[in-house]
């Protein structure tokens, strides 16, 4: 299945139906009256967040979206039957903009949520409606409302627990797939991955889902390289992961060119919990790996794990330590509860 994670869609409710215009004609009844029905309601347009999707290539194929007309009221005061509704199917996690990509409309984080985007025309009033005392055979009846119609712009924003970030290259579809049934792209050349890649990680009987994303490289915010759009699908996240390769000459600079990257974008991406680790230290020797841990942690201000995920070293420690902090930052939500 392809990744889309923006689509553009046009919605229409549907129009309401019309009001009838009918007197009653019967044997032996002299006066029947008016007796048209009014109009059914047009089909309202709506938008679910549904679960066993994690992109919107469906909207690729389908971009137009229309509620149905109300039925026309009928005569013997038969009112007409509400037009159908139409039901936008996205992933949890969607987001929906106005025509100008920058007003949001609605935030579907929770599955089976629902928001109407569209509501239907209401129906017609018929001939009978407008009956009085003083107007006994009205001989007119009220069109259908119009429906609302409008562009919008869909984006997707996958919900992790945990993301990973780094340069290209930083082993960061490794870890996935080492810890994950995920089965990302690898191989050894930049922009491997293009597009986000989702994977549920175990450790300790506790699950949690980890979302990998393509690599940032210096001036991303400005549309080097993939560019930095690809962020907002670990904004949701409660922890990030920061790997750096051991290949790096300067493992404090890939770190910083990331780091700034990461403050470019903003979303709050800077304010989240993170765990730094040195990645694929297994190419290197004892000396040569004591000496770039401890430029890394000059950089960065913390220890970094030292990980392996080739021959699976320090990746226990690693998936602890993610762990941790997720469960710490669902006990603060609580708290604020």
């Amino acid at each position: 299945m392809k990744f889309l994670d923006e689509a553009k869609v046009y919605i229409r409710s549907g129009d309401g139906g019309a009001g009838a215009v009918s007197f009653r004609r019967e044997k032996f009844i002299e006066f029947g009256g008016p007796d048209g029905g009014d109009g059914g309601r047009g089909g309202d347009v709506w938008v679910e967040a549904v679960n066993g999707l994690n992109t919107l290539i469906d909207f690729r194929y389908q971009q137009h979206f229309k509620g149905a007309t109300g039925t026309h009221g009928m005569g013997r005061n038969r009112t007409g039957a509400n037009g159908a509704s139409v039901t936008l199917k996205v992933p949890v996690g969607t987001q929906i903009f106005e025509e100008d990509n920058e007003t949001l409309i609605v935030d579907l984080t929770e599955e089976g949520q629902r928001f109407r985007l569209g509501a239907g025309g209401n129906g017609g009033f018929g001939n009978a409606h407008f009956k009085s005392s003083t107007n006994q055979a009205p001989n007119w009846a009220n069109p259908g409302l119009e429906g609302e119609e409008k562009t919008i712009w869909l984006r997707l924003k996958l919900i992790a627990d945990a993301g990973l970030v780094g340069l290209p290259n930083a082993g960061k579809s490794t870890f996935l797939a080492t810890c994950t049934r995920a089965r990302p792209k690898i191989a050894n050349y930049p922009f491997t991955t293009l597009h986000p890649n989702l994977g549920v990680a175990t450790v300790d009987g506790r699950e949690f889902i980890l979302a990998d994303i393509p690599g940032l490289i210096e001036g991303a915010h400005e549309g080097t390289g993939l560019g930095d759009r690809f962020l907002g699908h670990v904004e949701r996240t409660r922890v990030l992961l920061h790997l750096v390769s051991a290949q790096e000459e300067k493992v404090g600079n890939a770190y910083k060119i990331v780091k700034h990257e990461l403050e470019a974008y903003g979303g709050g991406l800077t304010d989240k919990p993170e765990i730094v680790a040195l990645s694929q230290i297994d190419v290197l020797d004892e000396d040569e790996l004591k000496k770039k841990a401890k430029e890394l942690e000059k950089a960065c201000g913390q220890k970094p794990l030292l990980l392996s995920a080739i021959t699976n070293v320090g990746m226990l420690q690693a998936l602890r330590a993610l762990r941790d902090e997720i469960v710490r930052f669902g006990s603060e939500e609580q708290d604020e509860a």
